[in-house]
């Protein structure tokens, strides 16, 4: 599929992106392990996992290295759990990785699940240790033992593997399945967000009999089929949840819980199956149908998804499972819906799998991401930009992913060049994007929502992982009309957390060894004993917590981490972890924490009763802000906008007109029409990017300090220093700021008519507090 010149190229930008890690990491971060958390945030994106842990841990005896295991991801409901091992090379050649490789690496993470299944390591793994809590759940939980359906074992590589390897083992009675996910596989996910599933009915030998529809649609064809029980079952088995299209699967999971109705029908009448049940239906990109003696047949599907149905799918798996039930004689009705248009084809399938679910208590439109609060906070992320960190000089953007590879595609959309990229990652740095499952996590971490006694959203409800919390954040925790204070917050809300994982490292340099249990408890603590009075907003404008907060934060990673250890039931910490009584015994303790010296990073009262009380929705802060800004232009600069626009051909016709028209206002005292603002902000975008000069008559007068002899001299040095001041103290205009830039890049001659605008802006910095440097 790929060539030697493109696996190489784009495993160099693989250890690039790795070694860039290392070092901006402040806690010796190892390559190996940046490399496998990067992957496993990708395979999860593209729904090949979930829940996934990055952890390492190796057994070494006197033969060797008896296990390995570089990550897990054991699934909500129990059914999946994923082990990943690692095989990483910080060289920009591309590995080979033969056969050899492969079985040493399948059989270490083998002996990890074998020992850890029938309790040979309850006491020979040390507490410390990241799989510690793994090992005790596969060993001791009732859950695991009732539910677990499937193993999968990855091998992640940046290497090329041909070599052949097994695919399907049994292990203690559980069905293991292995994968290989490298550097070809990787550079597909990357291109195609998600791989899809390719069901091959016809090599199985099960003859799937349909009819398909007459009608001539350019969006769809429709397929009614009957697929029997045992071929159901086998699929899935192999894939699970991996089978249910993403957007249902938060909301809709397949559980190990079988459905009475349904087990009752397959021990007693399997033969009555289809007409009791109302069948599955499916989407898919493509089918080929094959002719039979009985009649059409589906032979392959690829991009199979059930979008309704699952709960059918998994009771029959189980219940042949456990009850070892002949399932010949169950069949089970299919609509299969091959989606035409390929351009749109994940927003068909979504509002199909909307649709198809519109009977469930969660409401069609909680499935999609085009959820108008969705598209709220994206543009709000477009749009808002935060300051400068120190040491900076440029403003930043938090990029809202409202769809799995939004980022990406506008990054790719920017620009092709280096430079463009570059220039991309400055603005938008990839720690600073933000996915819907992470927001859910950030905000759910910090406040406790509850009905009654119950307590609706709480740190137990994040270490439930991602697709559950994020379910409960939609139906509980998320604002209908995000206004900019709600984004504001929510960005506050990322960086307390993140900061939170920082404190709390990673191995060797952690704190312990539950940090994805310990750092949403910390949260949740701190915003629950503070009252939830935090003061966000001074968070998100300083863009960073305070060192006192900081060192709050630590205690409370520390004190929380050794509690759970202590009061866990058998040392099932994550088990207990996810219980409402852990959270209701640590949420009453205080742990003998002050938070005096943390006193100023509240709010008083006042202040949060006046933040809120003043939030506007997107919509009515976006007009606001564009109808103060077009009227913070003097109708006389507007005339200076027009001539200047004709003459350097900047502006066009119409939006030369446009700022005619504005400049024949009486200070607009008139209402503005949505095209004079919508043109209006367009023009100054292009005044401020071209000619910021020509605003210079709307900031704040200063003739009177500029008419006197000037005490200083404006040199390259002074305006570099006015520059980097006012990137964190923020008191220049937009247009006086990119001004002052331009000159420091040399963009703008420093000439005298230049040199005088900027004493403008010396002077008005001045009166914030710089200081010339001695």
């Amino acid at each position: 599929m790929y060539d030697n010149k493109e696996l190489k190229s784009f495993n160099e930008k693989i250890v690039e992106e790795v070694k860039a890690q290392v070092i901006s990491d402040e806690d010796g971060a190892v390559p190996v392990q940046l490399f496998t958390e990067n992957i496993l945030e990708m395979l999860s994106d593209a729904g090949e996992t979930e829940n996934y842990r990055s952890c390492y841990d190796e057994k070494v005896t006197k033969r060797g290295v008896e296990h390995q295991i570089n990550g897990y991801a054991l699934y909500e409901n129990y059914e999946t759990l994923d082990l990943f091992i690692t095989i990483y090379s910080g060289s920009d050649e591309v590995q080979s990785i033969n056969k050899a490789d492969l079985s040493k690496s399948f059989n270490r993470l083998e002996k990890f699940f074998r020992n850890a299944v029938y309790g040979d390591y309850v006491n020979l793994i040390e507490e410390s240790s990241e799989v510690f809590d793994l090992s005790h759940t596969l060993s001791k939980s009732k859950e695991v033992k009732k539910f677990l359906t499937r193993v999968n074992l990855f091998l992640i590589t940046n290497g090329q593997v041909k070599a052949e390897f097994k695919t399907k083992e049994t292990i203690g009675g559980y069905s293991v399945f292995y994968r290989v996910i490298d550097l070809a596989y990787i550079l597909n996910i990357t291109n195609h967000d998600r791989l899809p599933l390719e069901i091959d009915f016809q090599s199985d030998r099960v003859e799937v009999p349909c009819i398909g529809s007459n009608e001539n649609n350019e969006l769809y064809h429709s397929y009614l089929a009957i697929v029997p029980g045992n071929a159901l079952a086998s699929i899935y088995e192999k894939y699970g949840p991996r089978l249910l299209e993403q957007n249902v699967r938060s909301f809709l999971q397949f559980s190990g819980k079988i459905n009475k109705g349904i087990r009752k029908t397959i021990l007693d009448e399997p033969h009555m199956f289809l007409a009791f049940n109302n069948g599955i239906a499916a989407t898919a990109e493509s089918v080929e149908i094959i002719d039979t003696p009985q009649g059409k047949a589906i032979g392959k599907v690829k991009d199979f998804q059930i979008v309704n149905g699952g709960q059918t799918t998994a009771s029959i798996y189980h219940t042949w499972k456990k009850n070892k039930v002949d399932i010949s004689k169950v069949f089970v009705q299919l609509k299969l819906n091959i989606i035409n248009d390929k351009e749109n084809f994940a927003e068909t399938v979504g509002r199909i799998a909307e649709y198809a679910n519109t009977q469930n208590r969660i409401s069609a439109s909680d499935l999609s991401s085009n959820k108008e609060n969705h598209v709220i906070l994206e543009k709000l992320s477009r749009t808002t930009f935060a300051a400068p960190k120190d040491g900076e000089l440029h403003q930043t953007r938090w990029f809202y992913e409202r769809s799995r590879g939004q980022y990406r595609n506008e990054k790719n959309r920017f620009g092709t060049t280096p430079a463009r990229r570059k220039q991309f990652d400055k603005q938008n740095p990839r720690t600073q994007l933000v996915t819907k499952e992470f927001l859910a996590k950030y905000i759910n971490s910090y406040k406790e929502v509850a009905s009654g006694k119950k307590i609706l959203i709480g740190p137990h409800i994040v270490v439930k992982g991602s697709q559950k919390n994020y379910a409960q954040f939609l139906m509980h925790n998320f604002k209908n009309k995000p206004d900019q204070s709600f984004y504001e917050d929510a960005i506050a809300q990322a960086i307390l957390f993140k900061t939170a994982e920082k404190i709390y490292g990673v191995k060797p340099n952690a704190l312990g060894d539950m940090r994805y249990i310990t750092v949403p408890y910390a949260i949740a603590w701190l915003g629950y004993r503070l009252e939830y009075k935090l003061n966000l907003h001074k968070i998100w404008k300083k863009q960073e917590i305070s060192s006192s907060l900081k060192e709050v934060i630590k205690l409370a990673l520390v004190c929380i981490e050794k509690y759970i250890k202590e009061k866990a039931d058998g040392s099932l910490y994550g088990e207990w972890a996810k219980k409402e009584v852990c959270w209701q015994s640590i949420k009453s303790e205080s742990f003998d924490i002050s938070l005096e010296d943390i006193k100023e990073e509240l709010y008083t009262d006042d202040d949060l009763n006046k933040r809120y009380s003043e939030s506007l929705d997107y919509e009515e802060y976006k007009v606001r802000e564009e109808v103060e800004r077009i009227k913070s232009v003097n109708p006389e600069t507007w005339g200076k906008i027009e001539s200047w626009g004709r003459l350097a051909k900047s502006l066009s016709t119409y939006q030369g007109n446009i700022a005619y028209r504005l400049s024949r206002s009486k200070k607009h005292n008139g209402e503005l029409s949505e095209v004079e603002i919508r043109v209006g902000n367009e023009i100054l975008d292009v005044v401020v990017e071209q000619a910021s000069e020509l605003l210079f008559d709307v900031a704040e007068d200063s003739h009177d300090e500029v008419s006197v002899s000037p005490a200083v001299e404006i040199s390259p040095e002074l305006v570099e220093s006015i520059v980097k001041w006012d990137k964190k103290n923020r008191r220049l205009q937009d247009f006086e700021f990119i001004f002052m830039l331009k000159l420091m890049k040399g963009e703008k001659e420093l000439n005298d008519y230049n040199k005088s605008l900027a004493l403008k802006n010396y002077y008005k910095v001045k009166r914030f507090g710089f200081k010339l440097e001695a």
